[in-house]
């Protein structure tokens, strides 16, 4: 038997994020990402959308970008 990683309800989502990668994102911003697309991968339990934490860090890098030195590198 595998184990899945942990999922957790969109409302915790944004705590989850600042806390481990300090990325505010507000729960709207979810709501509507999850409607148009370029949010989180999220599965669904019946009606309520889960987001796996390994989904979650994963968004979370690509959306931070690579580290640079200066405004220049950007």
């Amino acid at each position: 038997m595998t184990i899945s990683p942990p999922r957790i309800r969109r409302k915790d989502v944004p705590a989850y994020l600042l806390e481990k990668h300090g990325l505010p994102i507000a729960y709207t911003t979810l709501e509507k990402l999850a409607t148009v697309g370029g949010g989180p991968a999220m599965q669904y339990a019946g009606r309520i959308p889960l987001y796996s934490t390994v989904e979650l860090d994963r968004w979370a890098m690509e959306r931070l970008g690579e580290p640079v030195a200066s405004t220049a590198g950007r």
